[in-house]
């Protein structure tokens, strides 16, 4: 008598979202988002089993609990390799055929798991899937293979990325029988994953709409949105597959954008002044002229160079050697340091013209003392600026007139909101090179400051600052 094939369904999921916190957990029309899905899963027909496969980690611990109270089977594996983690819930089950589904897809339909068990088992091969390339909406995803194919793959795969998304390697060409399934009309640019809070409130509202039915198929929910187009507008905006296309150090940018104001505390580090979601954000190390991303990849420093602090480079072994020096005896006191005296000293050698230093311990801070010794020996409030100059109010005051006003100097749209209005007025800005403007400002506004970059990412035009030196500051 020929064996029953045991086909199991796997749904990877865990609690530590990096964009939407304990989402799997999170309640949709009275019911954890995992039990939606769960519910819905269990109306396949040909799907033998199901078992949830979860990390080691013990914020995970309501999410076992909750499953096995609802009577299903919690494979608890690695927090990373989750290749690894399918292999051990596919053992534990004996399984034949493994679909895989994630956690993040509670409308997947049972008449498609089903469909696709189908062809997989008609097709005769290792792998198939309905996203690969994809026509479903995006939350729709099945995959589809052996056992075998499964444990082969966890053995020969090697790339952190391969297992950690599970299913790259049985797709690469050559190693393995592969066939796909989709549409006829392309669906695929429609979400219906969870992945971020926008995501949630869409697919919340689709529960909700049907509540208390949970059978509704897929082209329900298409016509739903077809219908009501503005139930899904949320989340239109968010690419498909986000999270598996960004590095590490993109996903950790998105992260820090929900505890960091702007991301991060400099705005001159900020990814939108480069490539917006696409540069890496962060570094593991760095040394000379290069600098290597979280995922690895090098790069050559051309000209930033820590914001223009590292000028020997990174990593210069003289300087780390004096910085060790000084962490070992101690670098904090309730005395004084006697370095800022030597420093002070050497700074006046060097700089003739000056007389005395202060130290500060940002660019933004010096500015704003810098404007406020100048405004307190010319007895006027009103500064001319040019460039970027930090995020202190005095600055940003320029934008209360009009938030376009600082655009060009660095970065744009800069919000001045809880700066006190009574300093609107104060800044004047003006672009660099254009003495002419220059000069109407000054006959017209009269500031006792003129605060400017002598040099930007490009230099002064010929006579430009002999002009401000000795035309305007003489008069």
């Amino acid at each position: 008598m020929e064996r029953t094939m045991n086909v199991v369904a796997i749904i990877q999921a865990r609690m530590g979202s990096t964009r939407l916190p304990n989402k799997v957990m999170k309640p949709i029309a009275g019911k954890p988002m995992i039990e939606l899905l769960l519910d819905r899963l269990r109306m396949a027909q040909r799907v033998t089993r199901i078992v949830v496969a979860t990390s080691t980690h013990p914020r995970n611990a309501p999410l076992v609990e909750h499953v096995h109270r609802l009577g299903h089977a919690c494979e608890i594996g690695s927090e990373n390799d989750v290749l690894e983690r399918y292999a051990q819930a596919a053992r534990s089950h004996a399984a034949d055929v493994v679909i895989r589904i994630t956690g993040d897809c509670p409308l997947v339909d049972p008449s498609l798991v089903d469909d696709a068990i189908a062809r997989f088992l008609d097709a005769d091969v290792d792998y198939l899937c309905n996203n690969y390339p994809p026509t479903y909406p995006d939350g729709l995803d099945i995959e589809v293979f052996s056992a075998t194919a499964l444990y082969r793959a966890q053995t020969e795969a090697t790339e952190t990325f391969d297992r950690e998304h599970v299913t790259p390697y049985m797709r690469r060409p050559g190693l393995f029988r592969t066939a796909t399934i989709g549409t006829e009309e392309d669906l695929s640019a429609l979400r219906w994953t969870v992945d971020e809070p926008s995501d949630f409130e869409v697919v919340s509202r689709v529960f909700e709409h049907f509540a208390p039915r949970y059978d509704f198929t897929w082209r329900d929910v298409l016509a739903l949105q077809r219908s009501v187009p503005e139930l899904f507008i949320t989340n239109a905006g968010i690419d498909r597959n986000e999270g598996a296309t960004m590095g590490t150090g993109q996903k950790l940018w998105k992260r820090a954008k929900h505890v960091i104001p702007g991301g991060n505390m400099l705005l001159s580090k900020r990814a939108e002044m480069f490539l917006p979601d696409q540069w890496p954000a962060y570094f593991s190390r760095a040394k000379g002229c290069r600098v290597w991303d979280l995922d690895g990849r090098e790069y050559i420093d051309m000209s930033i160079m820590g914001i223009g602090t590292n000028t020997l480079g990174y990593g210069h072994p003289e300087v780390d050697a004096a910085v060790r020096r000084v962490v070992d005896n101690g670098n904090m006191s309730t005395l004084n340091c006697p370095e800022e005296v030597y420093l002070a000293e050497r700074l006046v050698e060097l700089h003739p013209w000056a007389e005395m230093v202060r130290f500060a311990r940002t660019g933004g801070e010096a500015n704003a003392i810098a404007v406020r010794i100048a405004r307190a020996a010319t007895g006027k409030d009103k500064v001319a600026i040019c460039g970027y100059h930090g995020w202190h109010d005095w600055y940003l005051s320029a934008n209360l007139g009009d938030d376009r006003n600082l655009t060009g100097h660095l970065l744009p749209g800069l919000d001045p909101r809880g700066v006190p209005q009574n300093l609107l007025g104060s800044v004047l800005p003006f672009n660099y090179n254009d003495y002419e403007a220059l000069e109407a400002l000054v006959q017209e506004h009269d500031p006792g400051v003129i605060m400017m970059e002598v040099a930007r990412n490009f230099a002064p035009a010929d006579g430009f600052l002999q002009q401000v030196l000795f035309q305007l500051l003489d008069r």
